[in-house]
């Protein structure tokens, strides 16, 4: 036989199974679109040349890698579903006379035909939506990029490389299908059962178990760093124990409503309980899949949609001021010549220094029990061995009476042995405080932070201010806190610093210019000036809008790949059962089974086990809050209202969706088993 009848063989298969094949070769275009989408912003010479381009290029490249797993898990996993559609067809082949090394063959044409048309046509949206990506990331970061549309080669040849790497595993695991399996066996394959898994009790306890634990480290967990950390493995955990209770709760469930004879032995009832019984591993794995991706896609969304809405919040909360400069110092006289050089600079620049701040800070970090902190985790712990140092851990931050006057416009006064305290996140509901080995203070309440640090995010628990007399009482502090660093090695040396801050009335540009040349004045002091630091909102705003906006840009292309993935596997599910469900419903009808009570059994079958997925999601997402809402708080996103109605409305309007999608596919499915398609 010719090459040529291979290929219209390949080319008519795809045809005639366009039901299967034309969901699946659009899901591969999106995912080969978006992956070149995000190769060629995270290779992009123009993001570079913007600040806070390069923080939003690495985001993307570390999105390549995620979107590069997901798609060979993914497309590896939905082929199984053409595969198992075909394997009759070609059973068919293979009894008229055509032998496995012709099939063999007619696979290799269709996944070749798949796959040009799949990187032909992602290659060719991606380049045309990857300019309407780039001028969004542009917006995004300020920076200004023409309407010209770039080819980039590299992005292509790693596209192209990788997608082809997924189509070649995807057709060696068809050949083992073809070559496995004997002709009887294919053309009976799509009637092969599944029997449900064995002790499906031990699988479900263990998966509930598995659950359990998961939302309990999501529930318990106060510390935003631990947060950070336990996120994953309560993700691993929660992935496992979905799959569990799918595969076996899903078995029990239907074994539960068998025995329950006035749910079972009704007409609507009957049919769809049987026919989802004996492959319910099978179906159990799909819904736990469309589960995950649902729970992945809304977590996704939503998180970064409110991380980026509150990019202008973040910003002001990092930088309090225009200009903030600190100084190791305790004296005025030592940072003279700094202010000197700080007023010459604002003079050139014909600017004053408004909103001026200017005070002297002690910040060290402790352990809080009750109206005690502790300096060293090693004498805490021996207070109380079950005490938690992630709840207990505090950042401490100490000025002077007269620092706090300045700041507030107020007049207050302190003995000896008081001090005012304002603690963040909680009230104090204490009189007094000992700080370990520095002495016991009777406090005052505050009712807002008396000044601003830059490193507190507000929202953020585990922060407190405390406001001593004087210079002296804070040196006092200084010295006996520092007298232990030499007993207790997990304690560094502290230093007070002066915190000068200002705002300036002109625009961003003119205030990088403007820090800049401070950078370079400071710079050219003599050497035994007290050592600075120094921060620029303006300077700053670019990088902070390049985490936020890559994290957006991230989470948006990723959550339209988990709904794809979503979508076609909800496809699939329907299609496929549908095609296996056809000649029951077909006897069924012929012995007296109306239309009406078709339709009524789908219906039974699909709301017993279709909307778990979208309910078990709300329930992994409602668990998971917690922690996302840690996890943003270190990343300046701190309003958990807004969260809450963000997180809310994503889910809602992902409900929408899965109705659409569920109404579209029950009816592909009632069309396939009543023969109307």
């Amino acid at each position: 036989m010719r090459g040529g009848f291979y290929i219209r063989l390949a080319g008519s298969g795809i045809s005639k199974n366009r039901k299967l094949y034309i969901p699946y070769i659009i899901t591969c275009i999106c995912m080969i679109m978006m992956f070149y989408i995000i190769s060629y912003l995270g290779m992009s010479a123009d993001f570079a040349t913007v600040r806070g381009g390069e923080m939003l290029q690495s985001f993307l490249m570390l999105g390549i890698w995620i979107i590069a797993v997901f798609s060979l898990i993914f497309l590896y996993y939905t082929n199984s579903f053409l595969i198992r559609r075909r394997q009759k067809e070609f059973g068919l082949y293979n009894i008229l006379g055509m032998g496995k090394r012709e099939l063999v063959r007619i696979l290799v044409w269709e996944n070749l035909l798949t796959a040009l048309v799949s990187i032909a046509g992602g290659l060719i949206f991606g380049i045309l939506f990857s300019k309407l990506a780039e001028l969004a990331g542009m917006k995004m970061l300020g920076g200004k990029i023409g309407f010209e549309i770039h080819v980039a080669l590299k992005p292509v040849l790693l596209t192209v490389v990788w997608f082809l790497v997924i189509f070649f595993l995807i057709l060696l695991r068809m050949l083992f299908y073809i070559v496995r399996l004997r002709p009887v066996e294919m053309l009976k394959s799509e009637n092969v059962g599944e029997k449900p898994p064995k002790a499906n009790w031990v699988l479900a306890i263990l998966g509930a178990a598995l659950l359990a634990a998961a939302y309990y480290l999501a529930v318990e967990i106060l510390d935003p760093m631990t947060a950070m950390v336990m996120f994953f493995v309560a993700v691993i955990m929660v992935i496992i124990a979905t799959y569990l209770l799918f595969i076996a709760g899903s078995v029990a469930l239907c074994r539960l409503l068998q025995k329950k004879k006035s749910y079972y032995y009704r007409t609507k009832h009957f049919v769809a309980l049987s026919s989802m019984v004996y492959r319910m591993k099978r179906n159990g794995a799909g819904l736990a899949s469309i589960c995950i991706l649902s729970t992945m896609a809304l977590v996704t969304v939503s998180s970064t949609v409110c991380m980026y809405a509150q990019t202008e919040d973040g910003l002001a909360r990092r930088y309090p001021n225009d200009i903030m400069i600190e100084f190791t110092a305790e004296d005025p006289a030592e940072t003279e010549g700094y202010r000197e050089a700080a007023a010459g600079v604002l003079e050139e620049y014909g600017l004053n220094a408004e909103n001026t701040e200017d005070f002297y800070l002690l910040s060290v970090a402790g352990f809080q029990a009750g109206d005690k902190l502790w300096m060293s985790e090693k004498t805490f712990l021996s207070e109380d061995g079950t005490a938690s140092t992630y709840e207990a851990v505090r950042s401490i931050y100490i000025s002077t009476l007269e620092g706090y006057n300045a700041l507030s416009g107020e007049n207050m006064e302190l003995q000896d042995g008081e001090a005012l305290i304002y603690a963040v996140g909680e009230d104090y509901a204490y009189d007094t405080i000992t700080i370990e080995n520095c002495g016991t203070w009777k406090v005052k309440q505050l009712d807002s932070e008396p000044f601003t640090v830059d490193s507190v995010q507000a929202g953020v628990g585990g922060s407190i201010f405390l406001v001593v007399k004087d210079m002296t009482a804070l040196a006092q502090i200084q010295d006996q806190r520092n007298a232990m660093t030499g007993e207790y090695t997990d304690m560094s040396v502290a230093f007070i610093k002066e915190s000068y801050s200002f705002d300036l009335d002109c625009d961003d540009d003119t205030e990088i210019a403007v820090y800049n040349t401070l950078l370079q004045r400071f710079n050219e002091l003599p050497e035994e000036m007290p050592d600075f630091y120094m921060d620029s909102k303006a300077y700053g705003r670019a990088d902070y809008i390049g985490i936020n906006g890559g994290v957006f840009f991230l989470g948006v292309l990723l959550g339209a790949v988990f709904l794809f993935g979503t979508v076609l596997i909800i496809y699939y599910k329907q299609v496929s059962e549908g095609y296996e469900d056809q000649n029951r419903f077909d006897i069924l009808m012929k012995v007296g089974m109306t239309r009406k009570e078709v339709r009524q059994s789908i219906n039974s079958q699909m709301l017993t086990v279709f909307f778990l997925p979208l309910i078990t999601a709300g329930v992994h997402l409602a668990f998971a809050f917690p922690l996302i809402s840690k996890i943003l708080m270190l990343m300046a996103a701190t309003e958990e209202k807004l969260l809450i109605i963000v997180t809310i409305c994503c889910y809602l309007v992902f409900a929408l969706f899965y109705i659409v999608i569920y109404a579209i596919t029950s009816k592909s499915y009632y069309g396939i088993v009543s023969r109307k398609e």
